[in-house]
């Protein structure tokens, strides 16, 4: 055993001591970040234009912020960028995490001094949880890569500003620092399929033992290791013991993914996002992630149904329940105050909180009531596939309103590995169980308002070059599952396989 794996087990039961201890005590550990962000908040600009220092309890919070999306927290994130102080949070932000919005364009989210090692412990934590379950850490003897975005940073008024993953690879621990791949300069190349070559160049003959980053490009990265050796990945890396993903649902993925590396290997989940840490798989055999709880961020929980009504429901940890879609909502020592993040999650469990990430409020159906949701089209398709042992590279549904004849429909687009035998009793058979998950969805079928799904398969790597085409192929982007209008399915028409009928 080495020096590294020996630390890491001590501090792995160090860290599984702690959470125990605050997982326990939920409620009170959530009060506790509660009060200490409204006090650290009432010194702020947002403190005194919405009265922080009035507040006693959660139900004044509740009272005196409203929840906010990016849109209306820009004209705060605006005036740091004019050079202002203390405006979210004290001081100013240590960098902004630039992402990009449906409808707001780039994001810049603030991370500060005080939240910056909520992403760092919280990556970290999701490690040390699995060396302290399982008693492997020979991982950490081998090489590891974080498919990343680039660690290059621009400055936005002075601020350093990025992607979030390339903020994060400044902070890997110096103990780790030898064994990461890709090399810094690698790391730094824009163009997706240039800095995918030059990674296979750098790692294929390497001791390759964890894997990290978002599904789609981990797919993308062993497929690109195939062309170039002709072997699956366990014969390249016979080492290679885990796999850390997150972003996406892993599930419609997994298949391929395994089929690529030719062997099982253990897997954890992570809920990052630019604006916080937000969870992470602590147990092998456990649905669900672990909502942390307790590094600097005050979460609340909307029913998803009310999120855009006048005056919705917020609910505190303490008071969801079992298996509601819920939109979750944060506050964080970063100066996000009731900030809605756009994701909608379910829980699974509640001794330990334990959420599923069911999809984002606005990738949704809807365009007749139906209101069909990413877990519902996910997990009728998965288990499909299954049954028929077709192979999903990937897939994203929109409605078909008008069509040139007959009922309107949902029109899937899939990219197939491997097809189902018969695509006619295949889409039949998603249907039929996407109308025993959605009874809006039944009704309209029932009543003659529309017609059964259809399927348009599409040819080989369809999705990356409509991604290319976008410019948004690589890094942490991804292809939202649903959409209530056209714009991606009219662009995806045209990678239609040759043959198919329309």
């Amino acid at each position: 055993m080495s020096l590294k794996t020996f630390g890491a087990k001590i501090l792995a039961g160090r860290v599984h001591n702690q959470t125990l201890k605050w997982s326990r005590q939920a409620a009170a550990c959530q009060k506790k970040v509660f009060c200490d962000l409204v006090d650290v908040g009432s010194t702020t600009m947002f403190g005194e234009d919405h009265d922080f220092n009035l507040i006693k309890d959660y139900q004044q919070f509740r009272e005196l912020v409203p929840i906010r999306d990016y849109e209306q927290h820009k004209p705060y994130i605006q005036k740091i960028m004019d050079g202002e102080s203390n405006v979210l949070w004290p001081g100013k932000p240590i960098y902004f995490a630039k992402t990009s919005g449906t409808t707001s364009g780039i994001k810049y989210i603030p991370i500060s001094k005080d939240s910056i090692s909520n992403h760092i412990n919280g990556a970290r934590n999701a490690l040390l949880a699995y060396i302290h379950e399982t008693g492997k850490a020979n991982f950490l003897d081998g090489k590891l890569i974080f498919l990343s975005g680039s660690p290059k940073l621009d400055e936005k008024c002075g601020i350093p500003t990025g992607r979030l993953s390339g903020i994060v690879n400044h902070h890997v621990p110096a103990y780790l620092r030898d064994n990461q791949l890709p090399s810094y300069e690698t790391n730094c190349i824009e163009d997706w399929e240039e800095k995918l070559a030059k990674i296979v160049e750098e790692t294929i003959h390497k001791d390759m033992t964890l894997i990290s980053g978002i599904p789609p490009w981990v797919q993308m990265y062993f497929d690109k290791l195939t062309e170039v050796s002709g072997k699956k990945i366990w014969k390249l890396f016979p080492n290679f013991s885990l796999l850390v993903h997150g972003g996406v649902n892993f599930s419609p993925y997994k298949s391929k993914i395994f089929q690529s590396i030719g062997k099982d290997v253990d897997t954890i989940e992570t809920y990052p996002a630019s604006e916080g840490f937000i969870a992470y798989q602590n147990r092998q055999e456990e649905e669900g992630l672990l909502l942390n709880l307790n590094s600097g961020i005050f979460y609340e929980f909307v029913p998803a149904g009310e999120i855009f009504s006048a005056n919705p429901k917020r609910l505190t940890i303490g008071q969801v329940e079992l298996g509601v879609n819920y939109a979750i909502i944060l506050n964080t020592n970063a100066g996000l105050w009731g900030y809605n993040i756009g994701d909608t999650v379910k829980f699974v469990s509640r001794n330990p909180y334990k959420i599923v990430v069911t999809g984002r409020i606005k990738h949704f159906i809807s365009a007749f009531g139906e209101h069909v949701i990413a877990e519902e089209v996910e997990r009728a398709l998965i288990e499909t596939a299954i049954e028929d042992r077709a192979e999903i590279v990937e897939f994203t549904v929109a409605p078909m309103i008008t069509p040139r004849e007959g009922l309107p429909y949902h029109e899937w687009f899939i990219e197939f590995d491997k097809a189902p035998d018969n695509m006619e009793r295949f889409s039949l058979k998603i249907d039929e169980r996407l109308q025993r998950m959605n009874i809006y969805y039944k009704d309209l079928i029932k009543g003659g308002i529309l017609q059964p799904l259809q399927i348009r398969p599409l040819e080989k790597h369809a999705f990356i070059d409509y991604m290319k085409s976008i410019g948004k192929l690589g890094g942490q982007n991804k292809v939202p599952r649903l959409s209530n209008d056209r714009a991606i399915a009219d662009e995806l028409e045209k990678y239609i396989r040759v043959g198919v009928e329309k």
